[in-house]
């Protein structure tokens, strides 16, 4: 073996020895953990005053705006309790527009003016705090020199607490807006696009009688997908380090084609991972339900049980956040890339979206007959009507960089939107646009043909994976949103884009109706079958993969926006500006500043990756490769002085040199390409990158994996994906 760093690597993996049992749930059990490190209702009932604990509820559940006295007593019982878990220091927790989260500490400690301190927390500090909103992406809203931001207490998002090696922190969940009050973050948008629907799907219900529903939440069970592979290999790769996916690596001998990872046995280092993050996750009370193996090699999947849009946000970031902390307790690096590895799966974070009432009715549960459950129809059908009419609104909420390389890809939707019903509602929906609705297809039981098994229920409908936006049962599963992504950018729109749809509804409904009830059949007989029909070019129950879909989909008139930079000028279309302005969700200000942060981050991205290719081919890989060329052409020499055949080596060295070549002139590209930089607006930068920077970092890729199918094994100095996926 050689001393280069993937060899290295291999070695220190080799040797190494890993604690597996950090968590023994055989002693300590979910029940016990759940929600320890929460100041969830519980705890808050226990602490503090009844008539402050009834106002607080108020504000969680019904929106009620928080006394200043209330909130005095809520500060106090807080940081008792943070106290009491070790907590030296208070963060307002906020979610800027890198797409990650963002803290300040500050410590309770309030010194008395005596020598001594005491531990203080106030109302005031609680609902409001103050960090530099300078340094975060704008879009403009701030310049460099305007520096004041605010972060306001969200108390629909309980308090938690933070563990430390040396004590803890009190972490309290934060809207982040300018001193201008525009909102600097992704919660903002998303609250207010929960206020907007709740208030369209409230008029329907009160149409159909409904009178004691005070609220409506948008519920979502984010699925999140990742990788886990050694940390070594990280410290070896730079552009796993600094890109978070691999811009080189050839194909391995095997990938996923046996299909024997998915669901599989999952080892024992990894699953001593999961179980420590689970515990972790419990502990700050993200529900979590399901993991297992995912189909490509070293990649894994966590899913919680469902929560309403805010909360579920709020646990998303947690989740990512304790995922990469404990993976690094056991070595490993765990990877949130949409594809950090070319040639298999790469990974995505399905959010399975529905509607619910306050008081716990899931309005896109149909039951047993569809067919004859009008509410469930009018909730359904306005989801369908809105991605109908927005769905380059839903493209652009799930348009990166990183998700390009896996959108279309064989295990992620395409980029057109469309939806997939299922058999049963399909049928179900055809009768109502003949406004002949009579029955509901129903799945009936499978016979497996082993006489000791019992007859297994069969569902109405399959499952189709290849639609970005699928039924599943009772709520729509939005299946096109990236790994890395926060879920609250595609909630924000897909609840704005429902909640126009059910103000049009209700809109004719109320005017058809006239406020009186027993019409109210005949003018869903007369409204709904033309909507459906204005809206049924999206749905579609076939493979989306196919050539076929489309050419379908072209003709149909669905949007087929390929890549970023495609879908960017959605945001600040007058579609969306009117649409976002008639909801409050943003403002035309807020729009033109996150169409400006689109179009930064995709160039910021790429260029960094360039950067990365530059580098890695001009000091890793070009090195290892004119060192081989020159060991084959001494060997070659050597032969020919000696007398023997050398033509086979010849053949081989000619067939180096010139892929060698082929490298030096596509590295040559890449550094011209990346060197010419358009000028103009965002946009014209992130149209240069695509159209000409993207395709060298292709061309020198091939040659650079070409190579490496080439040069002596002991010289190469990347680790390979046939060691980074597979040696654990």
């Amino acid at each position: 073996m050689g001393t280069n760093a993937r060899q290295q690597a291999i070695q220190a993996i080799a040797a190494a020895r890993h604690t597996l049992n950090n968590h023994d749930f055989r002693t300590e059990h979910l029940k016990d953990l759940f929600g320890a490190a929460v100041f969830h209702e519980e705890e808050q009932k226990a602490r503090l005053p009844k008539p402050v604990f009834k106002a607080l509820q108020k504000t969680i559940k019904l929106g009620v705006p928080l006394d200043s006295t209330v909130a005095d007593a809520v500060a106090s019982a807080m940081k008792d309790w943070a106290i009491e878990h070790g907590a030296t220091h208070y963060t307002h927790l906020f979610q800027p527009m890198t797409g990650l989260t963002a803290e300040k500490h500050d410590s309770f400690l309030s010194p008395t003016g005596t020598g001594r301190a005491i531990a203080e927390f106030s109302g005031k500090e609680l609902v409001k705090g103050e960090p530099d909103a300078s340094s975060f992406p704008s879009g403009g809203i701030r310049a460099t020199f305007e520096a004041r931001g605010y972060t306001g207490w969200d108390p629909t998002s309980p308090a938690y607490i933070r563990e430390t090696p040396n004590g803890a922190t009190l972490v309290i969940p934060t809207v982040f807006v300018s001193w201008t009050g525009e909102a600097l973050d992704k919660k903002t948008p998303l609250l207010r696009s929960m206020e907007a629907l709740s208030v369209q799907a409230l008029r329907i219900l009160r149409l159909f009688g409904n009178t004691e529903a005070k609220k409506v939440f948008t519920t979502v069970g984010p699925e999140q997908e990742y990788f886990l592979i050694d940390k070594n290999f990280l410290f070896a790769r730079p552009d796993l380090m600094n890109a978070g996916r691999t811009v080189f690596g050839a194909k391995p001998p095997k990938g996923q084609e046996l299909e024997d990872q998915y669901f599989g046995t999952i080892p024992e280092r990894v699953i001593a991972c999961m179980a420590d993050a689970e515990a972790e996750m419990f502990k700050l009370g993200i529900p979590v339900k399901t993991r297992h193996n995912e189909v490509a090699p070293s990649q894994y999947e966590i899913a919680p049980i469902f929560e309403d849009s805010n909360l579920a946000t709020d646990h998303n970031q947690l989740c990512m956040d304790v995922l990469r902390r404990t993976a690094e307790k056991y070595d490993l690096v765990c990877l949130m890339h949409e594809k950090p590895f070319a040639g298999i799966n790469g990974s995505g974070k399905h959010n399975n979206w529905s509607m619910s009432t306050d008081s716990g009715e899931n309005l896109l549960n149909p039951g047993d007959t569809p067919h004859d459950n009008a509410q469930f129809l009018v909730f359904c059908v306005a989801v369908i009507r809105a991605v109908a009419k927005y769905p380059e609104l839903l493209r652009v909420s799930v348009a990166s960089a990183g998700n390009d390389h896996r959108l279309g890809a064989n295990e992620a939707p395409p980029a057109i939107i469309s939806i997939f019903l299922g058999d049963q509602l399909q049928d179900v929906m055809e009768q109502l646009e003949a406004n002949a609705l009579k029955s509901t297809k129903q799945g009936g039981y499978m016979e497996v043909g082993v006489t000791v098994l019992p007859k297994l229920p069969k569902d109405a409908g399959d499952r189709n994976r290849t639609s970005p936006f699928a039924f599943t049962g009772n709520k729509f599963e939005f299946r096109a949103v990236g790994s890395s992504f926060s879920i609250a950018g595609p909630n924000t729109v897909l609840n704005t884009i429902v909640a126009e749809s059910l103000d049009f509804i209700a809109t004719a409904l109320e005017k058809a109706t006239g406020g009186d009830l027993s019409k109210l059949n005949k003018a869903l007989q007369d409204l709904m079958p033309g909507i459906l029909k204005e809206s049924k070019k999206v749905i579609f129950n076939g493979d989306g993969y196919s050539e076929e879909w489309h050419k379908e989909a072209e003709r149909r008139g669905l949007p087929n926006l390929k890549n970023t930079v495609d879908a960017i000028p959605t945001i600040i279309s007058k579609a969306s500006i009117d649409l976002f302005g008639k909801y409050k969700v943003f403002t035309e200000r807020e729009l033109q500043a996150r169409y400006t942060i689109f179009c930064e981050s995709y160039v910021k991205t790429v260029n960094i990756e360039a950067n990365l290719m530059v580098s890695m081919a001009k000091t890793m890989i070009l090195p290892a490769a004119v060192r081989y060329q020159g060991e084959v052409a001494t060997a070659v020499n050597a032969s020919k002085a000696a007398g023997v055949d050398c033509a086979a080596q010849l053949d081989h060295l000619k067939e180096l040199t010139t892929t060698l070549t082929t490298f030096q002139k596509a590295l040559a590209a890449l550094e011209k390409a990346h060197g010419h930089h358009a000028d103009g607006t965002p946009y014209d930068h992130a149209k240069h990158f695509r159209d000409h920077v993207l395709p060298k970092m292709v061309e020198l890729r091939t040659a650079a994996d070409t190579l490496e199918t080439m040069v002596a094994d002991d010289l190469w100095p990347l680790p390979t994906y046939r060691e980074m996926l597979f040696i654990k």
